[in-house]
């Protein structure tokens, strides 16, 4: 059993000058990496960084590990997740969205569907809020027992902010519009394999 290490937070400025020493994993959807990510970043998604850990042992062999998402939290997660099987890794505080706004280069693949996908975290906000208004729209206009949709959808809500997990996220990372064709996680693997 390897003994679990402490991850590291970085803030833009000490990614930045240190960013060829890194292996960079973008944990987020394809389709929000296909919208610019970091120069060189490798896309893992977030529900395959245990799949992807005897790669990503490999690449932390070679160097420093850095984990990259929209804000910040997925990936805080993640180098949690890779630092508690004893890989040392370091996640980027305020995410690629705290590099673009520092005014740092994001690239775009030119093989994946591009077109413009939102956020997990802005998905999430609109599914959420939609369930809640259909819940109390058919909790008025057909049957009250509706509104326990409402209800259900605040006790997620309450539940994935005590635990800090989200399932809504989970389940719409899996649908097609997150998952752009020209993406896969084998080439990625074989990128970590690589490095």
């Amino acid at each position: 059993m390897t003994s679990p290490v402490t991850p590291d937070t970085l803030t833009v400025a000490q990614a930045a000058a240190r960013l060829d020493d890194f292996t960079v994993i973008d944990v987020r959807t394809p389709a929000e990496y296909a919208t610019g990510h970091l120069p060189g970043a490798v896309n893992v998604p977030l529900d395959q960084v245990k799949r992807a850990l005897p790669e990503i042992r490999q690449a932390a062999e070679r160097g420093g590990l850095l984990v990259v998402c929209a804000s910040g939290a997925r990936s805080e997660k993640a180098s949690g997740a890779i630092a508690a099987e004893g890989v040392p890794a370091a996640s980027l505080a305020g995410g690629t969205n705290a590099w673009a706004a520092e005014g740092q280069s994001l690239e775009r693949p030119e093989a994946c569907d591009t077109r413009a996908v939102w956020g997990m975290e802005r998905q999430v906000r609109f599914t959420a809020g939609t369930l809640v208004l259909l819940g109390l729209a058919l909790g008025l206009l057909v049957h009250p027992a509706f509104q326990l949709l409402s209800a259900a959808i605040a006790g997620g809500l309450v539940f994935s902010a005590l635990t800090d997990t989200c399932g809504m996220a989970v389940v719409l990372g899996k649908m097609p519009h997150n998952r752009p064709r020209g993406t896969n996680l084998d080439g990625a693997l074989a990128a970590l394999r690589g490095k």
